[in-house]
């Protein structure tokens, strides 16, 4: 049986020395030239058994770890790949055991970019041709996105591995797309494409590389297995000839397992309340608004909730007025 345990203070010694850690930890990730930004935080009883792990970094590897009780709390971008593994859709082939604690807000779209001098007016079209099409795509430490990519491309007729297969190549780049080494390559004709996220970066920079977006088809296939359907819209992007349908990639969703402890999801919301003014949540400087929790709580184009809450976070956001 667990000892009887009551900490002298809110700080004792049972938390002063994982929190300086912590502490320590947050600072070196803010350094510019630090490169090992995935955290996994474990916390462990001093008197008994029990083992909580939280992991900070957007893997799909963690979906799984989440599914299999391994990790109990952890953040993916975008929402639909939780949507997908909720299903059993896209690229997983059975559903997932997760529900949503609440979804950062961020609003996004995919893009689909190739060289106009080529010619392709649909994403078929290469298929068609079996083009050898050079594309650029998202690096290692976001691999969501050629997975997501992928899922777009198969409804289309085609793959990553199929272009490479037809002669074409591959480009894992971790820049955003606006960086000279990606956009310039695509300029100068080195690249053919870029199929990326965050198009609020690069979409006016496509026509002055010589190149457009192709819209993406087939939406109701793609709808069935969770993608949202997305438009790049010329009123946000002026340099685009017209609006181009496309599929969303909006949402950074905090989820867990759907029956992780209440005890434990309760305690994370009411964390989040508690430090909303000190936890950063947005790309930029580390000071920051608050968290907007009134937006991560409810549905919303910027935070998709297509996967369920889990039912201690609906009961905390409903407590504090949030839905």
């Amino acid at each position: 049986m667990a000892a009887d345990f009551r900490p002298v203070a809110p700080v004792d010694p049972t938390n002063l020395r994982p929190m300086l850690f912590l502490d320590v930890a947050r600072e070196i990730m803010l350094a510019d030239d630090w490169t090992h930004r995935a955290v996994t935080v474990v916390m462990e009883s001093h008197t008994g058994p029990g083992r909580f792990a939280f992991y900070g970094a957007n893997h799909p590897d963690a979906i799984e770890e989440v599914h299999a009780g391994r990790i109990d709390v952890s953040t993916l971008n975008p929402a639909v790949m939780l949507t997908m593994a909720y299903r059993g859709t896209g690229p997983f082939d059975a559903p997932k055991n997760v529900a949503i604690v609440a979804v950062l807000p961020h609003y996004d779209q995919l893009g689909f970019a190739v060289a106009s001098r080529l010619g392709f007016t649909s994403l078929e079209d290469i298929a068609a041709k079996r083009y050898p099409l050079r594309v650029s795509v998202r690096g290692s430490i976001d691999a969501c996105t050629p997975i997501m990519v992928d899922v777009v491309l198969r409804a289309h007729g085609f793959t990553l591995a199929d272009l490479v297969a037809w002669g074409g190549e591959i480009s894992y780049d971790q820049p955003m797309p606006n960086d000279p080494s990606r956009i310039g390559r695509l300029a100068s004709g080195e690249i053919d494409a870029i199929f990326d996220e965050g198009v609020i970066m690069w979409a006016n920079l496509v026509a002055g590389a010589g190149a457009h977006f192709l819209p993406a088809e087939h939406l109701d296939a793609l709808q069935a297995q969770g993608y949202r359907r997305g438009l790049l819209e010329k009123s946000l992007y002026p340099t685009l000839p017209h609006d181009i349908e496309t599929v969303d990639y909006s949402g950074w969703p905090i989820y867990c397992r759907a029956d992780a402890p209440g005890a434990l999801i309760d305690k994370f919301c009411r964390a989040l309340i508690a430090r909303q003014d000190a936890i950063v949540w947005n790309i930029g400087g580390p000071r920051q608004p608050p968290l907007p929790l009134d937006q991560m709580a409810r549905e919303s184009p910027s935070t998709p909730q297509d996967v369920p809450l889990h039912p201690a976070a609906t009961a905390v956001w409903q407590e504090h007025g949030y839905r």
